[in-house]
């Protein structure tokens, strides 16, 4: 498909993917696809342990098959610096949108596991993960410490931004992030507040304007998919 700069990768999204976890969603972005399942279980963390609130943690994987050529499996719990700056960065995007008080003592863990890789496997798990994040906290409704007090202030979702060839680009697959001279991610709540930017020159630098194009661009897809996402969600999306 032919894109304009400003325009988003197709997304597709299937609620309820698997059976087992409280929460799961397929989440498709153009040629990249994420499995994202939402677990709970009844404690927290050690050092968490009788502090009245909960922990929402996340982990990430990128299965053999979904890159060419295949990606070797990580092992005995060894896992490589992308794959930790990422698991690190879905956890943090998720838990800046949560009262982890009114969760109560339980951890939520959210799985990323990427499919099919095309670009953006870090900003779609973001997205995905805050979906499969509601459902499993839709089911989790009755046994809140207090059902009045959702554990969840706002939306959360991510994309990535660059520049190729001097043009800021939304939403890059992987040919157009090979080709970016800036590459940057941006997580952002659905009323328009930054979690993160990550932002970086690849053999290049970038000035002030151009800054302000690619968050400018980031945020008017962030909207959109906040929008996408409430779509998906229907009667479940948590917020006014």
């Amino acid at each position: 498909m032919n894109r304009t700069d400003d325009q988003l990768r197709a997304v597709k999204i299937k609620r309820r993917f698997t059976r087992q976890a409280a929460g799961s969603v397929l989440y498709q972005a153009g040629g990249t696809t994420v499995l994202c399942t939402a677990s709970v279980e009844a404690n927290v963390p050690s050092w968490l342990a009788g502090q009245g609130k909960g922990w929402i943690t996340a982990e990430y994987n990128m299965l053999p098959g979904s890159t060419q050529p295949r990606k070797a499996r990580e092992r005995s719990g060894r896992l490589d610096g992308r794959t930790a700056e990422i698991q690190r960065l879905i956890g943090r995007s998720l838990r800046a949108v949560a009262d982890l008080a009114a969760l109560g003592e339980r951890l939520i863990t959210v799985d990323c596991d990427v499919l099919e890789a095309d670009g953006g496997t870090r900003t779609a798990s973001v997205t995905g993960g805050f979906i499969a994040l509601v459902e499993a906290l839709h089911e989790l409704r009755d046994d809140l410490p207090d059902p009045n007090c959702y554990p969840l202030r706002d939306s959360v979702a991510a994309v990535s931004a660059g520049l190729v060839d001097g043009r800021p680009v939304l939403d890059l697959d992987y040919r157009q992030d090979v080709a970016a001279e800036v590459d940057m991610n941006v997580v952002m709540t659905g009323k328009g507040r930054f979690i993160e930017i990550q932002g970086t020159g690849e053999e290049a630098t970038f000035d002030d304007s151009q800054l302000a194009s690619l968050l400018k661009l980031a945020r008017r897809g962030i909207a959109r998919l906040t929008d996408i996402q409430r779509e998906a969600l229907g009667r479940r999306w948590p917020f006014a």
